[in-house]
């Protein structure tokens, strides 16, 4: 149950059209249901203003279908990450109102228009790290952001970064994906005012180590304002990213992205 929902539902017995009974039988769900092997959080949509994400990797098909079920009944614009094609065809017998967005492999479940606000900038190094970027883009749209895609960007050939700075200047935020030695957070850290999300991708030979040196070089970062999420932590750094953005809105500065959209595409 959402907040629209719950205000609703509170409405109903304050006007006396349902009874204190009625209400408290349709909050018994509150603030969570126990399917056996998964515990769906129906509150956090209240405490958070985001329903509870499906992490799909690991879970069993049956179980992935269970826990969408379950929580379709409640909320719209339900995001599930790490789905891969089949997933996405399991998700679609229980829900045929889902899309599917496969470079980000997450589905869109019950997708509706969201107003999308402020301005991410969404930074890849290289096309190899789209990817993760796109994961973390995909996200921060479902969630009403607007998002702004610069992709192969890489320090390796630094004049197409210096290309694109006035559209990172424009950003209330950056997220910047790569893998390698994961220098481009910090070069981006040196150029713009506003706070730097590096995530680190397990793009490279075999001294990257699966992207512990690019997570450890932008750990070790220079540039002040660089935070860091896990490696190929996309929808990590896409949730955080709204989330700041969000804070500048709500400030007064909404920055020069701000545009009415459909959450969803999809393929």
């Amino acid at each position: 149950m959402d907040q629209k929902h719950l205000r609703d539902l509170l409405e109903e017995v304050r006007s006396g059209r349902m009874d204190t009974d009625s209400a408290l039988h349709k909050l018994k769900t509150l603030p969570f249901e126990d399917l056996g092997y998964a515990r769906i959080d129906t509150h956090r949509c209240v405490r958070t203003g985001v329903s509870e994400v499906i992490f799909c990797q690991g879970k069993t098909v049956s179980q992935i279908q269970g826990i969408v079920e379950r929580i379709s009944e409640h909320h719209a614009n339900i995001l599930a990450t790490r789905a891969g094609r089949e997933v996405f065809e399991a998700i679609r017998e229980v829900d045929g109102r889902c899309a599917y967005h496969e470079m980000a492999q997450i589905v869109v479940i019950r997708p509706e228009p969201v107003e999308r606000s402020g301005n991410i900038a969404v930074v890849s190094a290289g096309t190899s790290d789209i990817p993760v970027a796109e994961e973390a883009a995909v996200t921060a749209e479902v969630l009403g952001n607007g998002v702004r895609r610069i992709y192969d960007v890489g320090v390796a050939g630094i004049h197409r970064l210096l290309h694109v700075c006035e559209e990172l200047f424009e950003a209330n935020v950056a997220v910047v994906v790569a893998g390698m030695e994961g220098a481009l957070a910090s070069v981006v850290g040196g150029l713009v005012s506003c706070p730097v999300i590096g995530v680190p991708t397990s793009v490279g030979y075999g001294a990257s180590f699966g992207g512990v040196a690019a997570l450890l070089s932008m750990l070790n970062s220079c540039a002040s304002g660089v935070s860091v999420v896990n490696i190929d932590n996309g929808f990590g750094a896409g949730y955080q990213a709204g989330l700041i953005n969000r804070l500048v809105v709500e400030n007064g500065g909404a920055g020069k992205e701000d545009r009415h959209a459909p959450a969803m595409g999809g393929k």
